[in-house]
C-alpha cells in the first residue's frame, strides 16, 4: 500500500546517522513519499536540501514554527520567499499559534503568523498550519485569507469537536499523528476522526516525535520514524470502520491533490 508521510521532521539531528537507512525501512513499510516539514529559516532550507537530492520520494514545506517566531525578521522573510518559489517546495508552513508553550510572545506569533499567510496568498500555495491552545485567535486570523490560498491543513489535528467544526466549514484539511494513540492524551480523537470526510483527512508521523503509544515492540531509542505511518493508518482504520487498504487509497490520493504530487 502507498502511503505519504505529510509531516515529517527529517532535519532533526536523530536522523543523522542512519538516514539512509530510515528511508529504506519506511520503503519497506509503504511510505514512498513524504513531506519534510521546515519549521525554521535553517530548518527551510535542509528541507529543501534533503528534498532536491531525494530523487523525487522527498517533498518540503517552508516556515517559521510559532516557537521560532521571536528570531523573523526582514531576512528570514525574504529567504522564505525564494524558498517557496522552488518546486521542491510543496506548501508554506510550519505556521501558526501555540500558546502552550509561548516560547515567542503571543503578540509576535501572530505578527509573524500573518506575514507567512500573507506570502502563501502571494506564491499561491497551501497552507501547513500549527495550532495549540490558541484556537480562537488562530481561527479568527485564518478566516482573513483562507478563501485566498488554494489549500490548509491543520497538521497534528489534537483539538476538540468545536475546533474539527471549525476547520471544516473553513475547507480544512486535518493531519492525524500518532497522538490518536495516546490513552492519556488522544482517546477522544478516535470518535472525532470518523467526522473528517476521506477527501480532507490526511495521516504522518511527525517524526521523531508522537511515537505511537500503542505501537508493538516499542523502539529501544523511543525515536519514531515515517515507517510507523503504517501503524497509524491501521489505527484510524479501525476507528473508521475502513480496511488498512481503503484508508491507505483515499489518505495517499488526497495528499497528492494537496501537495500536487500526481
Amino acid at each position: 500500500m502507498d502511503l505519504i508521510d505529510i509531516g515529517a521532521n527529517l532535519t532533526h539531528d536523530s536522523f543523522r546517522q542512519d538516514f539512509d537507512a530510515v528511508l529504506e525501512r519506511a520503503c519497506a513499510h509503504g511510505v514512498r513519499r513524504m513531506v519534510v516539514t521546515g519549521a525554521s529559516r535553517e530548518g527551510s532550507e535542509q528541507a529543501l536540501a534533503l528534498a532536491r537530492r531525494s530523487g523525487g520520494r522527498l517533498f518540503a514545506t517552508a516556515g517559521v514554527h510559532p516557537h521560532h517566531a521571536i528570531d523573523y525578521d526582514e531576512a528570514t522573510d525574504q529567504v522564505l520567499r525564494q524558498l517557496v518559489a522552488e518546486p521542491e517546495v510543496r506548501a508554506v508552513g510550519e505556521t501558526g499559534l501555540d500558546y502552550n508553550r509561548n516560547y515567542s510572545p503571543r503578540d509576535v506569533q501572530r505578527d509573524v503568523f500573518e506575514r507567512q499567510l500573507a506570502i502563501a496568498v502571494e506564491v499561491g500555495k497551501p497552507l501547513f498550519l500549527h495550532q495549540r491552545d490558541a484556537h480562537p485567535d488562530f481561527i479568527a486570523i485564518l478566516r482573513h485569507y483562507r478563501d485566498r490560498v488554494p489549500a490548509a491543513v491543520v497538521h497534528c489535528f489534537t483539538d476538540d469537536g468545536d475546533a474539527l467544526r471549525d476547520y471544516l466549514d473553513l475547507d480544512c484539511h486535518i493531519g492525524i499523528t500518532g497522538w490518536i494513540c495516546d490513552e492519556r492524551r488522544g482517546a477522544h480523537l478516535r470518535e472525532l476522526v470518523k467526522r473528517v470526510p476521506s477527501d480532507r483527512l490526511m495521516i504522518e508521523t511527525d517524526a521523531p516525535y508522537l511515537l505511537p503509544r500503542t505501537l508493538r515492540p516499542m523502539p529501544k531509542d523511543r525515536r519514531n520514524e515515517p515507517m510507523y505511518l503504517a501503524h497509524i493508518r491501521d489505527e484510524v482504520a479501525r476507528d473508521r470502520g475502513e480496511s488498512p487498504e481503503a484508508l491507505a487509497e483515499s489518505t495517499t490520493r488526497t495528499a497528492e491533490r494537496f501537495f500536487g504530487l500526481a
